[in-house]
C-alpha cells in the first residue's frame, strides 16, 4: 500500500540523491524512510524538502522556499532540528539550517534522540538495517581511506619520531576544535533497543567538534566539555580497550566527531568483521609484531576490535604458526554472503588452530603468564602483578595452593623441567603483601546499582573484585564470621595462612566492597527480601563445604566425621580431645589435607586407605609425596566395608580389596574381592569420600534448576540460571574444583552481572569464549637451547616440631628469581592478519614489551563527500577489470 507520506518520500530520495519512483528510488520499506517515519509530519516534511545539502538557510529563505509564514517555519525547523533531521548553526543574530549526509548524519543524529528512539524501535533497527542493506554493496568498491567512517589510530601507536599536527592524530581535531560535547554512542544506542548491546555502555561515548559539538549541546544530546575532559574521556577509552574513528566526509583534515569505537556494537567496523571489507573503514597503519620481543601473552588479542591478531606458537618444527597467505581480497574478487562472517560477534578465536602457549591454554582462568614472567625478569614486578590481578585477584593466595596446571603444560618440560610458574607468581603477589603502597586496581566508573554476591569464598570474592573494579555497590553475604570460605575453613593453615588470606581480601574493602559476615541467605535474610532492598543482580558462590556419606553401616557413630567438618573445626580451634588411632577414607586432594592436618595433632597414628593404586590417586602427586614425607601410611586399593562400632563408638573399620575403580566404559565402578578384607583399629574416623552442597533454604519459594548432584544448573558461558537475575559459579555451578577454577567462573560471572544490570545488554555479544587450543608439543623444535636445572624453594622447618601448623615453604630469592625467569621459553606469539587490520593501534597499547608497532603501508587522504562519488566510479571500474583479469588467469591456469 503506498504511504500517504509523500513529502516525507520525497524528502528521503532528495537526500538520498535518488528519483522518487525510479528503479533506484527509495520506497516506505527502505530503512531509511522507517527512520523517519514516526518522527516526522508531512508538514515537517515540506519544510524538509526546502533544506539543502550543507548549505546554511535562514529560516526567512526556507519559508520563501516551502511557502510558509516564517513564525510557523521556525516551529517546524526546530522539531526537524530536534529529531536529527536538520542541523542548526547560530550565525550572527540568525540560525541557519541544512541536511547531512545519511551516514554519517542523519541516522546518527536521529538515534541520539533518546527519547523517540526509545519510544520508537523502528529507529534502532532502521540504523541496524541501513548497514546491512549498503555494506555488501560496498565491499571492494571503495577506495583505502575513503570510507564514510575511517579508523584513526591511538596516537600513541603512532612513532613518536615523526610527530606533528596531522589528520591521523586525535589532539589535532581536539586542540583546533573551538567548542567540544560529548553523547552517547548511536551505535550503541541503536544495539541496546534491539537488545544487542556487547558490555561496552553507550553514555559518553562520542565526541562532537565545532559546529556538530553546538548542535548537540543545543538539542540536548551532548553536554559541553573542555579540552582536558575530552583528553580524559579519550584515555579511559584507550583503558577500556576502545579505539577511534571519525566521519570521514568533510575531505583531509577535518571532521565533525571523533567516536571511540567497539568491534563489537560499531555499525562503522561491522563493514571489516561481518563482510570482511576492512578497506572501507581502514587507516594507513598496519600491526606488526617483532618476533623477538614478543612473548605471547595474549593481551593484544582481547582488545583486538577485527579479530586480526591470534595467539600462535614459535618453535613448532613446522611452519604453521602464521595465518595462512590469503588468496582472496574484496579487492579483485565478487564478495558474497560466501566470503562473509555473519557471526562475527560470537565466534572470535583467541589461538590458531595449531595452538599457542601450553601455560596460558592449560590455566583455567587463561592468565596471562608469559607476560608476567617476562615482567618479572626484567624486575617489573609491580606491571607483572597488575597483568596477573587482571584475571586473578588472589595471586598469593594461588601461589600457594593452586595446583599448577600450567605447570603440567609447559613447554619446557619436553626440554628440562617445567618452568616453576607458581613460585614466581608467589614471589610476586609476595612483594605486594609487604609493600607499604599495595596494588589497587583503578575503578572505571560509578554505577548506582546494587549487586549481592552469596558466598564468601574465592568464586564469590573473585566476582566481587571485578564488579567493584567496574564501579558497582557489592554486598558479600557470607554465613559464617569470617570471609575466605573453603580457603579459610577448608586448607590447612601449613598450606596457607590465615594472614595471607586476609591480605588478599583487604584489597576488596579498599575498593568499597560491603562484607556482610553471619547472615545465612534463605535463613537471615531471603533473595526476595534483598530484591526489595534493591539488589539488582546475584551471584550465589557457596562452597562445597559438605562432606559426604558413603551409605555404611556405622558411620553415623559419634567419632566418625567428614572430613571437611573436621577441617573447619580445626581452622576456628584445635580438638580438645586426642585423636588417637586415625583413619582417613579418601584419595584426593581433601583427603591428603586431612591426613595432614589429623598429623599434626595428638594421635597414635594417621593411615589413608583409597580405591585407586598410588599412580592413579586422584590426588596430586606432590600432595601424595608430602603426606609420605610427614610419615603418613597410604594404603592403595582398598574400599570401606562397614564400621564396626560398640556402645554406639566405632572402634574399627573393615576393608575390603579393590580390585578396580573404572570398568570398561571407563566409569567409575568398583569391583571389590570381598574374600580379601582387613580389619583396622581406629578411634577416629575420617571420611573424605566427596563434598557436597547444601543449600538450606536460600532457594526457598524460588523455582531454580538443580541438577540431581545438586549444582545449580547454569549457561557453561554466561552462568546466568533458570531464574534470570541469579547467577552461579565455583563448587555451587560445577561441584568441587580447585580454587582457581572458582576465580575464573567469578570473573566471568562478573561480566554477565554488568551486562545483565544494563538495558538492552546481550550476555554474549561479543564476549571471548575463552576457547584456547594448546600447542602440540612433539612439534616443537627445542635445538638451541640448553638445559637449565629449575629453581627450587627453600623449606623452612620450626625447630620446636618437625610438621607444624605454619607455612614452612619460603619463597624463590631474587637471584633466583631472574634465573628462573630466563627459563620461560616464551613459546607463544601474537600473529597478526594484515588484512583483517585496521590500523586502530589498540594492541600497542596492550604490549608491555614494544613488540607492537604501526607500520603506515597506505597514504590515503579523506575527500569531501562531494568529491567521492567520482572517485568510487572510478574503483569500481578498476575492480571489474582486474576480477576479470583474475578469472581468465585462473582459466589459462587450470
Amino acid at each position: 500500500m503506498l504511504t500517504t507520506q509523500i513529502n516525507l518520500l520525497k524528502f528521503v530520495n532528495k537526500v538520498s540523491m535518488t528519483k522518487m519512483g525510479s528503479k533506484n528510488g527509495v520506497t516506505e520499506t527502505d530503512p531509511r524512510f522507517k527512520l523517519l517515519e514516526k518522527i516526522v509530519t508531512e508538514e515537517m516534511a515540506e519544510v524538509a524538502l526546502a533544506l539543502e545539502y550543507r548549505v546554511h538557510l535562514t529560516a526567512e529563505e526556507i519559508a520563501r522556499k516551502c511557502k510558509k509564514p516564517l513564525e510557523r517555519t521556525k516551529e517546524l525547523l526546530w522539531e526537524l532540528a530536534m529529531a536529527g533531521v536538520a542541523t542548526v548553526k547560530r550565525e550572527g543574530e540568525e540560525d541557519t539550517y541544512w541536511y547531512e549526509t545519511w551516514v554519517p548524519g542523519i541516522f546518527e543524529m536521529v538515534v541520539n534522540n533518546k527519547e523517540n528512539t526509545a519510544k520508537y524501535p523502528e529507529i534502532g533497527k532502521a540504523f541496524d538495517d541501513y548497514g546491512l542493506m549498503r555494506n555488501p554493496i560496498a565491499a571492494g568498491n571503495f577506495p583505502v581511506g575513503l570510507g564514510l567512517m575511517r579508523v584513526i589510530p591511538i596516537e600513541s601507536s603512532i612513532d613518536g619520531s615523526s610527530r606533528r599536527a596531522s589528520s591521523e592524530e586525535v589532539s589535532k581535531y581536539i586542540n583546533e576544535a573551538r567548542v567540544l560535547s560529548v553523547s552517547d554512542c548511536s551505535c550503541r544506542t541503536s544495539r541496546e533497543e534491539l537488545n544487542q548491546g556487547c558490555g561496552h555502555l553507550k553514555e559518553d561515548m562520542c565526541i562532537q567538534l565545532g559546529d556538530a559539538a553546538e548542535y548537540y549541546i543545543r538539542t540536548g544530546r551532548a553536554r559541553e566539555v573542555t579540552k582536558e575532559e575530552a583528553f580524559e574521556i579519550i584515555r579511559k577509552a584507550e583503558r577500556d580497550g576502545l579505539m577511534h574513528s571519525i566521519p570521514n566526509t568533510e575531505g583531509d583534515g577535518h571532521t565533525h566527531a571523533i567516536c571511540n569505537c567497539c568491534g563489537c556494537s560499531c555499525y562503522a567496523l561491522r563493514a571489516a568483521s561481518m563482510y570482511n571489507n576492512p578497506d572501507m573503514v581502514r587507516s594507513n597503519y598496519v600491526s606488526t609484531i617483532d618476533e623477538t620481543k614478543c612473548v605471547g601473552c595474549g593481551e593484544c588479542v582481547e582488545v583486538c576490535p577485527t579479530n586480526a591478531i591470534r595467539l600462535g606458537h614459535k618453535l613448532c618444527v613446522k611452519d604453521e604458526v602464521k595465518v595462512s597467505p590469503r588468496t582472496e581480497y574484496p579487492r579483485d574478487t565478487e564478495w558474497g554472503p560466501d566470503k562473509w562472517n555473519p557471526e562475527y560477534r560470537t565466534n572470535r578465536k583467541e589461538t590458531l588452530e595449531t595452538g599457542t602457549a601450553p601455560c596460558k591454554t592449560d590455566c583455567p582462568a587463561h592468565i596471562s603468564i608469559p607476560g608476567y614472567i617476562k615482567l618479572a625478569s626484567q624486575g617489573r614486578f609491580e606491571e607483572a602483578l597488575a597483568m596477573i590481578k587482571k584475571d586473578n585477584p588472589f595471586p598469593a593466595v594461588c601461589g600457594r595452593i593452586c595446583p599448577a596446571l600450567c605447570e603440567n603444560a609447559c613447554t619446557r618440560s619436553g626440554l628440562d623441567a617445567s618452568v616453576a610458574i607458581d613460585d614466581i607468581k608467589k614471589f610476586i603477589a609476595e612483594r605486594d603483601l609487604h609493600s607499604d603502597q599495595r596494588f589497587i586496581p583503578e575503578i572505571k566508573k560509578s554505577y548506582d546499582k546494587k549487586i549481592a554476591v552469596l558466598g564468601g569464598g574465592p568464586s564469590g570474592l573473585s566476582c566481587a573484585y571485578y564488579l567493584a573494579v567496574e564501579g558497582y555497590q557489592v554486598s558479600v553475604f557470607e554465613k559464617e564470621q569470617e570471609m575466605g570460605g573453603m580457603l579459610r575453613h577448608g586448607i590447612p593453615a601449613f598450606r596457607l595462612q590465615k594472614d595471607v588470606i586476609k591480605a588478599e581480601i583487604e584489597i576488596l574493602k579498599t575498593l568499597g566492597v560491603e562484607f556482610i559476615t553471619g547472615v545465612e541467605v534463605g535463613k537471615d535474610i531471603t533473595i526476595k527480601e534483598l530484591r526489595e532492598k534493591g539488589f539488582q543482580a546475584f551471584y550465589v558462590a557457596i562452597g562445597a563445604q559438605k562432606g559426604k556419606k558413603l551409605s555404611l553401616e556405622g558411620e553415623d557413630a559419634p567419632n566418625v566425621t567428614s572430613g571437611v567438618d573436621f577441617l573447619r573445626e580445626v581452622s576456628q580451634k584445635e580438638p580438645a580431645a586426642p585423636l588417637g588411632k586415625t583413619v582417613v577414607i579418601g584419595g584426593g586432594n581433601v583427603a591428603i589435607d586431612v591426613a595432614r592436618t589429623a598429623s599434626r595433632l595428638h594421635h597414635e597414628g594417621v593411615q589413608m586407605f583409597c580405591l585407586e593404586e598410588r599412580d592413579s590417586m586422584p590426588a596430586l602427586k606432590d600432595e601424595v609425596h608430602e603426606a609420605l614425607e610427614e610419615g603418613i601410611a597410604i594404603m592403595n586399593s582398598y574400599g570401606p566395608k562397614r564400621i564396626l562400632t560398640e556402645n554406639g563408638k566405632a572402634y574399627a573399620i573393615e576393608f575390603m580389596r579393590c580390585l578396580r575403580t573404572l570398568d570398561e566404559n571407563g566409569k567409575f565402578n568398583p569391583l571389590f574381592d570381598p574374600k580379601d578384607c582387613i580389619t583396622v583399629e581406629a578411634d577416629t574416623i575420617l571420611l573424605s569420600v566427596g563434598q557436597q552442597i547444601h543449600w538450606g533454604d536460600m532457594f526457598k519459594g524460588l523455582e531454580i534448576e538443580i541438577h540431581p548432584n545438586g549444582t545449580i544448573a547454569v549457561d557453561p558461558q554466561t552462568l546466568q540460571s533458570s531464574i534470570k537475575d541469579i547467577f552461579a559459579g565455583g563448587d555451587a555451578a560445577t561441584g568441587p574444583k580447585y580454587a582457581i577454577h572458582a576465580i575464573a567462573h567469578g570473573k566471568e560471572a562478573a561480566i554477565s552481572i554488568h551486562r545483565f544490570v544494563h538495558r538492552g545488554q546481550s550476555l554474549v555479544y561479543g564476549r571471548s569464549n575463552k576457547v584456547f587450543v594448546s600447542v602440540d608439543k612433539d612439534a616443537v623444535d627445542f635445538s638451541g637451547y640448553d638445559t637449565v636445572s629449575r629453581e627450587r624453594v627453600y623449606t623452612v622447618r620450626e625447630e620446636t616440631e618437625t610438621f607444624g601448623f605454619s607455612d614452612p615453604r619460603g619463597i624463590l630469592t631474587p637471584e633466583q628469581i631472574r634465573n628462573e625467569t630466563m627459563r620461560c621459553l616464551s613459546c607463544g606469539i601474537s600473529v597478526v592478519d594484515p588484512f583483517l587490520c585496521v590500523g586502530c593501534g589498540a594492541c600497542s597499547t596492550r604490549c608491555k614489551f614494544d613488540a607492537i608497532k604501526m607500520e603506515k603501508v597506505y597514504d590515503a587522504v579523506g575527500v569531501d563527500f562531494p568529491e567521492l562519488k567520482p572517485l568510487i566510479v572510478k574503483n569500481v571500474l578498476k575492480r571489474k577489470v582486474r576480477i576479470a583479469k583474475k578469472k581468465v588467469m585462473r582459466k589459462i591456469l587450470g
